[in-house]
Formats: C-alpha cells, structure tokens, sequence
C-alpha cells in the first residue's frame, strides 16, 4: 500500500484558487493511478451532488473514461462550463484524471480523460433463488471482485437474512486487509417489491405477506440495502454496464422456471408495480399448444418454461425427462423431444418478434435457465422471428446469455449502486 502526505504552510492558500494540498493531492494521486499503482483514500460522496455537476459525475461513471471534450459534447456543455463543473469533483476526489491520451488542441498539451476510482466504493449484491442464494462482491463499476453462494436452510425471511448475513461476511473479509469497507447493498428475487424495501410476493419463496427485506438487512448487514425485482436488476445491470451500455433502447427475455422481461427506451428502464407479475408469461404464441397451469392454451409459459418442457417430453417417453436431456435428446433427433423442442423454438422466435415489435427495440438480451433452447433451436427460432417480424423491419440482434446467477447477483450490486449514486438508498 502507497501513502502519501503533503505539508502546506500558511502562505500557500490562496483566496480564490485551489489550495495547495489540493493541488499537491491531486498530482500525486494523478501520478499513481498513471503508473498503475493502487490507490487507497477516503471515498468521496455522491450524496450532496445534484444538477449539472450530478450529471457529469454519472456521464463518467457510466461512460469513462472521457476527454473533456468529449464529455462536453454528451453534455451540451461549453468548455469553460465543464472546467467549472468538474473542478470540485476533481477536488474531492471524486472524478481523477487518468493516463494521458493524446495532445490538446492548440496548445500541444498532454490531455488526461476524466475517470472515477471505482474501487473507491464497493457493493454487495445478491440474487435469491429457492433454493439459494448467489452474492458478488463489485466495485463502483460493478466489476466483480469476488464471489460466494450457499444453500437456503427455509424459505423464511428470518432463513434468508441469515443466509445473506453470512455471504456478506464472507465477502467483506476480501476487504479486510484493504482497510475498505461496503457502501451499499442489494438483493434481487423473483416477485413484486415496493420502493426498494419491501417485498409485496415472491411466489418462489411462498411468501404472499408483505416482507419488509431491506430494512431487515440493512439492520442485519450495517449498510443501506435496496430490494429489487430480479429481472429488473438484470436489465439495470446490462443498462449501465453490460452490453447494452450505449443503447437508449433495448429488451431483456428470460426463459427459465418463468418468462421474464425487462425494457429500456429513452435511456431509462421502465420500472412498474407490475415488474414482478410475469405478465410475459402469458403472452399467446401457439393457438395449438399445451396448456399452462392457468388454462391458457399456447402461451409463453405454456411453450417455453422449463417445467412445460420437461411435462411434455416425460408424457412422451413415458419418464421423467429434465430439461437438458429433453435438448440433448432433441439434438440427436428423438423423434419425442425433437418436435417438442422445435415447437417451443418456433415459439420463443414469435416471442422475440413481439418485443421487437411493441417496443421498436431491436437489440435483445436472452437470458436464464432455458436460454440454452435458444442454440438447440436456432433454426427454428430464426423460422418464427421471421415469420411475424416484417422483413423491412431492421434486423434483430438477439445476444443469447448462458445462465449464470453471478450476474444476476450483479444486477443486484448495481440496484445498489443507482441507489447510491442517484440518493435514493432506502431510508434516507
């Protein structure tokens, strides 16, 4: 670990201008994130931030790092009013500049991009299933930093704040020997939450009672933890960070246990009470399929949902079939499973042309346990995308995600960090 210290006498402040210390700090820290070396300082908050000088901290964050130049042109900004803006950024510490990227105009000057620290700040997230539990430890960025899952002993709040008790542990000692600490936290599950604090259903769980999860955790963690849907943390997670970064419109599907869906359009997620209902999964796509539990014929959850999947192909062989085997008995032409998969194929290809439709998105992310059907299925997919999507529509760019509950702890880890950046943790 470097330290540093800078003695300043009275003289060197200045009414007016940057004190010296801040001067001197800003160099010397300027110089160690330019050599690569690790650099250990008190976080700057983003609480008191808001207007023009919020906008530029979130600009970097999400994009950086930026020249100034370029950061004025996202911005509408004039050059003078950036330097305005950044100056007490720069001074707290909150933004830095980074390593040298070419040559200001003119002047023939060294430029340096402006960056935030993201290891300045990390966050918990976690991803609750019913049968475990999934957390990340993640910088400001949301980079992973370390890992860790247990099992679930019950179903009950008091069984899962204990199990997210112990993961947070775990994952806290890698800090421990930085002499960091947690800013935040934020756990994901399938169901409806209320403003980040309370789950109002989360039928994976069997909880149909009001829970108040955030302030359960906050008080078992010792941090702000924010509670969010997690489809709805996934998509803020591929909004922010992921590949949809850039994109100020796009959809995320899920296929899995359920259907799931989340939509970006005009840079902003589109959040509602009505996130966590699966309205998706009873979407109509076959007038000639099976039924769901609910009686609908041909629906999504009917075609694509595991558990269909795995019901017919067992009535069909006349034995229990999971999901895997039904694609792999697919793959080498089961004469049962083939035409069931090419069906729910076909079936997810009309599912994705839906969205793309309704939402004029054409960038889609494919996700979650069944998202497999979707290589196995390829063929068959494209015959349905194409059979209800006009072929003078733009293409659609369908970026398939094997499942991995990392990244959808991650998401969690980012509910987190917008709660934080954007002050609007629960409870304060």
């Amino acid at each position: 670990m470097f330290t540093f210290g800078v003695e300043v006498n009275r003289a060197s402040w200045q009414d007016g201008t940057t004190p010296a210390v801040v001067r001197a700090v800003r160099a010397v820290r300027t110089g160690l994130l330019a050599e690569g070396l690790p650099l250990h300082v008190t976080p700057a908050p983003w609480a008191p931030l808001s207007g023009a000088t919020h906008a530029v901290a979130l600009e970097v964050l999400r994009r950086g790092p930026l020249s100034r130049s370029e950061l004025a042109r996202r911005l509408d900004l004039s050059a003078g009013s950036l330097t305005r803006l950044a100056k007490p950024l720069l001074d707290s510490g909150l933004l830095v500049e980074s390593g040298s990227t070419g040559h200001a105009p003119r002047a023939g000057r060294p430029t340096r991009p402006l960056d935030v620290v993201a290891d300045a700040h990390h966050f918990i997230g976690a991803k609750v299933t019913h049968e475990d539990a999934h957390a990340v430890l993640t910088t400001l960025r949301a980079e992973v930093v370390a890992s860790a899952r247990a099992d679930l002993p019950g179903r009950d709040p008091a069984s899962v704040v204990a199990v997210l008790r112990g993961l947070a542990a775990e994952l806290g000692a890698e800090l421990a020997p930085r002499s960091r600490h947690i800013t935040a936290a934020g756990v994901s599950l399938g169901g409806s939450v209320a403003d980040h604090a309370t789950v109002t259903a989360a039928p994976f769980l069997e909880w149909d009672d009001d829970v108040p999860l955030g302030a359960l955790l906050s008080d078992a963690l010792g941090v702000p933890t924010a509670v969010d849907n997690d489809l709805l943390a996934l998509t803020r997670a591929e909004h922010w960070f992921g590949a949809a970064r850039g994109h100020d419109r796009f959809a995320v599907l899920t296929v899995g246990a359920g259907i799931g869906y989340g939509l970006v359009t005009h840079d902003r997620v589109v959040d509602s009470p009505d996130a966590g209902v699966g309205l998706l999964g009873h979407f109509p796509l076959d007038p000639l399929g099976p039924l769901c539990p609910r009686g609908h014929r041909g629906c999504a959850t009917a075609m694509l949902s595991t558990a269909s999947l795995c019901a017919a192909a067992s009535v069909g062989l006349r034995r229990d079939v999971g999901y895997d085997e039904c694609l792999d008995l697919a793959a080498s032409g089961d004469p049962v499973a083939g035409p069931l998969v090419l069906a729910s194929g076909r079936a997810l290809g009309r599912l994705v042309a839906a969205v793309a439709n309704l939402t004029l998105s054409t960038e889609i992310v494919l996700t979650g346990e069944g998202s497999r059907l979707a290589e196995v299925a390829r063929d068959a997919l494209r015959e349905g995308l194409a059979y209800d999507r006009d072929p003078r529509a733009s293409a659609v760019s369908l970026d398939v995600r094997p499942v991995d509950f990392g990244l959808w702890a991650r998401g969690a880890a980012v509910t987190a960090i917008q709660a934080y950046v954007l002050g609007r943790i629960p409870g304060r």
